[in-house]
């Protein structure tokens, strides 16, 4: 029995649900183990009985394993774009947010360094926090924390 014949009796084993040496999952994979050929055999020299198999599981009126799965995974993919989208959206949102509070923070610091140059302001030195009370802050242990009051 040459490769074409082996092939097209796997086509019939595992179309009839009744394979010898495959799962007999309806996919290319399963005919070329059940038709003891290697894969490419079906992907490259006989692409006509690759193709027929597929036609015949579509005829039966079922969907070949390989297009259910990857049906599956395009819609796993779209959902996980969808949800990526989304993310993104909120990070863009978060952002603009960010840097609307860095600029205000950066003009009222500009503003008390200007009163601060022009003495327009009082300085205050802040008591001193302790090690546990700093861990939290930005400013160093024993370093003193400067504000300026308005007049």
């Amino acid at each position: 029995m040459d490769e074409r014949d082996r092939i097209r009796a796997a086509m019939d084993r595992i179309l009839h649900g009744t394979p010898e040496r495959s799962n007999g999952a309806l996919t290319i994979v399963a005919l070329a183990l059940e038709a003891g050929v290697p894969r490419n055999a079906l992907t490259q020299r006989h692409t006509d009985l690759k193709n027929m198999f597929y036609d015949r599981v579509r005829a039966r009126g079922g969907t070949p394993d390989s297009e259910q799965r990857l049906r599956k995974q395009i819609c796993r993919l779209k959902k996980l774009r969808a949800a990526d989208a989304e993310e993104i959206a909120q990070l863009k949102t978060d952002v603009e947010a960010l840097v609307g509070a860095l600029h205000q923070s950066m003009t009222e610091n500009r503003l008390l360094h200007q009163q601060l140059a022009d003495r327009t302001g009082v300085v205050r030195t802040l008591p001193t926090q302790s090690r546990s009370e700093t861990a939290h802050t930005h400013c160093g242990p024993g370093q003193p924390t400067e504000f300026v009051d308005q007049p």
